[in-house]
Formats: structure tokens, sequence, C-alpha cells
């Protein structure tokens, strides 16, 4: 290790944790020592007598007790799995420059270059320390300089730590670029080396890992009762450990950024700016173009491509990006990688499986979709379910269909169907006094323009806020949830009992659409590709626990009034496109479109709005009639 301060600071608290480590075996022994004093004491004739033999009768079980309890607390903290992050396994043979790479600069900040690489689907770089058993042997082949590559679990030498990259870095990053960020990271290695460093760690991730053990839930009362106390025990040296180890931390992070200084750091000030980037175009592609498609249960397989899509959008409109687009001659960080189309399409898979709670591999309802069948396989298949889910609603309802010269005979679903049912006849209102603040209408209709259904009104998860089942009276809308009653509470009646009734039989599809408790775990040997990894790499995804998917949910859960609000721009869109050849599109920063004429249309969600809360179809109409769009003509469904 070298002198940096930072690692002078870290080794210190390290010996502080190691030295809590002490006092607890020592307590642990305490009872033993006496009771082995007492003991040889009687066999001296030394402490003889009615007193001391009633000690040694009390003490000596209670040594043996503690003693039993003490090395079951240390074999559970020993054995217990530390959490591993769920990642994507890189092997040198499929990014043989990706490691020269990070071994070169591993040699030019004079630290011991990392053990493996892997990729995860976040903005994020750091090292992880996977020397445990439980998480597998490391591949059984040679790397050359790699630290620890080729060797078994149970060798003498410390084995640096893993070095985990962000996938959108690989993509949207140069390869300089991406060397620059990676030098503070790899420097960690140096201080993760030094045994008494490495010592507290481990020491505080077997307390982690013991505590975990002990909340999971289980049958047998005895074992509830002994991990009971495991649990407590743990936690309490959790506790006195918390602040050492976090400073430790705080040290080995301050060592690597001063180690790091000296490599490339006028190009790390550049770099930095690109992870910000980086990660703005990323939690947009998740949120506004990814989500839609997972929720159709479809998974797009070039995520991380369309983190390049979408920045140089973003590049084309806003002035404050101009520039970054040029740096796109420039050589990718992905063409380190020898398949980069295998390893985009496993972090893909693994961005769902985390952030929607995905199946861990493809299937009849869980395929891979491209960018280029978006449009068609996600845009017009969504609009249209939500199409058709709202007819459904109306019907239950006992809504009859548009009538007048214009509407069909056959009872055909219409966009007529819909306006003439939210068109407030007698000037009712909203179920109460609408807030007139500017600033409350301006924020409703800021968050987009565009007719796209989950890309423009909201960019929410599909899990229902609330709602009962079906009265048995139609007219009757089911309870509402107190979210949504307060939320529905600008609205007009009918537009109320319409939002309510589809935030239920949303409700009623998703709990009979829910997969078993199996089939999260169905093919999880596909999860990653044969590129991104060698057979002899264990399977990451088999090593954390996948039974409280979605780990990271991007959105909490639409409201009764966006859900109605998505499923009236979906049955508009329907209609453009069947009356007026208006087509599905994919904008990369906001998610589905509705284009028309080959251009974006706009200005749809004020209107939405003023339908929703005052029955008031005129605008509407007025958007409609300008567009060609005919609401009378019926639409296509699913």
């Amino acid at each position: 290790m070298g002198v940096e301060a930072g690692a002078q600071v870290a080794r210190a608290r390290a010996l502080v944790v190691l030295r809590i480590r002490s006092r607890a075996l020592a307590v642990a022994l305490l009872p033993a020592a006496v009771a082995v004093i007492l003991l040889a004491g009687a066999l001296s004739g030394r402490l003889v007598g009615p007193g001391w033999d009633a000690a040694r009768w009390f003490l000596t079980p209670v040594a043996v007790l503690v003693l039993l309890a003490a090395a079951g607390i240390a074999l559970v903290v020993a054995r217990a799995r530390p959490a591993m992050s769920p990642t994507v396994p890189i092997a040198e043979e499929a990014a043989p420059d990706l490691y020269r790479m990070v071994r070169d600069l591993a040699d030019r900040l004079e630290v011991p270059a990392p053990s493996a690489i892997a990729l995860t689907p976040d903005c994020d770089s750091w090292l992880e320390d996977r020397t445990h058993p439980a998480h597998g042997p490391p591949p059984a082949e040679e790397h050359g300089d790699i630290a620890g590559a080729g060797k078994h679990a149970h060798r003498r030498h410390p084995v640096a730590p893993v070095l985990v990259i962000g996938s959108p870095f690989l993509w949207w990053m140069r390869v300089g670029e991406l060397r620059a960020v990676l030098a503070p990271v790899v420097a960690g290695t140096g201080p993760s080396a030094h045994p008494d460093i490495a010592a507290a760690r481990r020491f505080v991730r077997g307390l982690d890992a013991a505590v975990a053990v002990s909340s999971a839930p289980r049958r047998d009362p005895v074992s509830r009762a002994v991990l009971a106390g495991v649990g407590w025990v743990a936690r309490l040296l959790l506790r006195s450990c918390r602040l050492h180890a976090a400073e430790l931390e705080r040290g080995v992070a301050a060592a690597a950024a001063e180690r790091a200084q000296a490599v490339d750091y006028g190009l790390r000030i550049v770099a930095q700016e690109q992870v910000g980037l980086a990660y703005a175009g990323w939690d947009r592609l998740l949120t506004r173009v990814a989500l839609p498609a997972w929720r159709m249960g479809r998974w797009p397989s070039r995520l991380d491509a369309g983190v390049v899509a979408a920045l140089t959008e973003l590049s084309r409109r806003d002035r404050l990006a101009e520039g970054f687009a040029s740096r796109l001659g420039e050589r990718p960080a992905c063409d380190l990688l020898e398949e980069p189309g295998a390893v985009d399409e496993s972090a893909s898979l693994l961005a769902a499986r985390l952030f929607h709670g995905g199946p861990a591999g493809p299937g009849p309802d869980w395929s891979p979709v491209d960018w280029s069948d978006y449009p068609e396989e996600v845009v017009d298949r969504k609009w249209r379910i939500d199409a058709a889910r709202l007819h459904r609603v109306l019907d239950a309802m006992g809504v009859r269909h548009a009538t007048g010269p214009a509407a069909p005979a056959t009872g055909s679903p219409t966009l007529s169907r819909v306006l003439d049912h939210l068109t407030d006849p007698a000037g009712e209102g909203s179920l109460t006094q609408r807030c007139t603040d500017p600033s409350r209408d301006a924020s409703l209709t800021h968050r987009s323009t565009d007719p796209s259904g989950d890309a423009s009104l909201t960019h929410r998860s599909t899990e229902p806020s609330g709602g009962g089942p079906f009265p048995a009276t139609p007219q009757e809308p089911p309870p509402p949830a107190d979210d949504d009653e307060e939320d529905l509470s600008g609205t007009t009646p009918r537009s109320a009992n319409l939002a309510a009734r589809l935030s239920t039989e949303l409700g009623r599809e998703e709990a009979s659409a829910a997969p078993g408790p199996s089939a999260s775990a169905t093919a999880a040997s596909t999860a990653a590709s044969p590129a991104a990894g060698s057979p002899a790499t264990p399977d990451p995804l088999a090593l954390w626990d996948d039974r409280a998917l979605p780990l990271f949910p991007l959105q909490p859960p639409r409201t009764a009034r966006e859900l109605l609000a998505d499923h009236l721009t979906a049955m508009i869109c329907c209609a453009a496109m069947d009356t007026a050849g208006a087509t599905p599109g994919l904008d990369w920063l906001d998610g589905p479109t509705l284009l028309h004429n080959g251009e974006r249309t706009a200005d749809l969600a004020p209107k939405i709005l003023t339908l929703i809360e005052e029955g008031d179809p005129t605008p509407l109409r007025a958007w409609l009639a300008e567009l060609g769009i005919r609401p009378e003509k019926p639409v296509r469904l699913v």
C-alpha cells in the first residue's frame, strides 16, 4: 500500500475494526478461561472448598454453552454468502483489448490489476470483492498479469477485486475517456490488497451476510430462535463497526483518487462531463423508451446502443450539448469488446430484470425486440391494447355506442363513444372545486406534449394504485383508494368513474398475468450470452436473491387519473392511425410518439386534461379536425 494519507487513515480504521473483532472473541473466551483456571486450581489443590466447587459447577457448563454459541456465530459469519451485485461477466477472451487497457492502467498506477471484469446496466463503476467461496471459483485458465486469475478460491495470496463497469460507459465514451474514468476505480486495488484492510472488509461483509441470513423467513421455530440470536450479535457488532468501516472506505477512496491524479488528469475532467450526460440519457431511455416495451412483455435488446442514439438526438436539440456528437468520430470504448452486440443483449436483459422484474431469460411472453421493430411491435400494439381495455370497461359500465348519421351501425369501437361519454352534459364540473392556480395547470401540461401514452402524459409503472372489484350496479364506481380519491378530486364524475374502473381492470389483468415464483428463475443460464463469459464462470444470477424483483423500480405506480389519460391518448392515436394515415414512431428522448405526415404531433396532453377535468371536448375535437382524424369511424383493436 502506498504512502497516501487516505491509505494510512484506511489502515488505521481497519485496525480499529479488527480490534472490535478481537474484543468480541475475547468476550466469548472469557468464561472458558475462568473455567480452566477453576479446574486447574482444583487439580492443584489450591482452589478447594464448597464455594469453589459451586463456581466450577456453574461456570463450566456456561463456558461450554458460550463457546458453542460463539462457534456457531463464527460459522454463520464465515459461511454466509455476502451480497454480490448482479452483473454480466466478461471473460478475457471476449474482451482482450479491454483487459489489456485495464492491465496497462494498473501498471501505470503501480497497483494490482483487477482479477476480472464485469458489466452492470447502470452508469457507475466500482470494485467488488468476490473471493468468498459461495461466489464460486474463478476461471481455470490463466490471464497473464491479471491478479489471481486461474487460481482456486483457497489460495493463500490475496486476490484483487473484480472491476465492475457501467455498460452505458462503454458505448457512449471513447477509449481515452473510459480509461480516465476508470483510473480512480482501478487505483483502489492498491489499498484493497493490504492485509489489514482486506481482513476488516471480510469481517464487515460477513456480519452483513449473517444479518441477512437471520432475517430470511423460516418455518422451523427452533432455527428462527437460533438465528434470531445470531442476528442480534451480528447487528451489535455491525453497529460497533459502522463508523469505522465508513471511514475506512472514505480513506480508500481518497487514496485511490490521490494516486490516480497522475494519470490522464486533464482528460478525466472532460470525461466526468460525459458521465453526467450518459446518466441522463440512460435514465431517459429506461423510463420513456424501455419501460413501455417491458410492460408489453418485450425487452429492447440493444439498450446501450440506444443510449448513443438518445444522446446524439439530445446533442442535436440542446445547444448545451453541442460538440458531444463530434466525439462520435473517435473510437468508442465498445470496440474493446469482441462481440459488443452479444454483450449489449446480455446487459439489456439484466436491466429489464433489475428495473422491471422480468424473467431471467427469453420466453414466449418475454421476447427481445429490435429498435427497427419497436414502433410496430411495441407502440402500435400498446396503443391498441389500451384502447381495447378502455372499450371493455365502457361495455361493463353499460355505455352505449355513439349514435348519429356518421356512426357505424355495427356497434364497432369508435373515439366518438369515448368523447361523448366523458363530455359533461349538465355542466356539473369536477367532484370538488378545482384549483385555479396557473402554476398547477402548467405543471400538469409540462410533462410532455407528445401523444405517446406512457411516454407523454406519464412514465409510471403499470401497477394499479388501488380500486376494488366491479360492483353489482354498473353505474356505481368502485370505492377508490385514498390516494386515487385525492388524485381524482379535480375531475368530472364521469372521468372519476371511468378512471377508477380502468385502475381496477388493469389490476385484475396484472394479477392474472403475474408469474409464479419459479417463472422468474426459468432459463437463468441464458441471461449471459456465451460471448459475455466463459463456460466455467458461475451464473451470477444464481448468486443473488431475486424474490424481491424489481430491485430498482423505475417509477411509482400510475394514479387513476394518469391511467385514464394514457388510455385516452392510446384511443386517439388508434383513431389517427386508422382514419388519418398517422403512423407510430419512436422518439429517443420521449419514447412512443405519433407521426402525422412524417412529423411528430404535439399539444395533445393539455386537451386531454381539459376533457378529463372539465368535461369539455371542444379543444380536442378542434385538434382532431385539424389533423383530419374522424372520431366517428371505427378503429381496429387487438
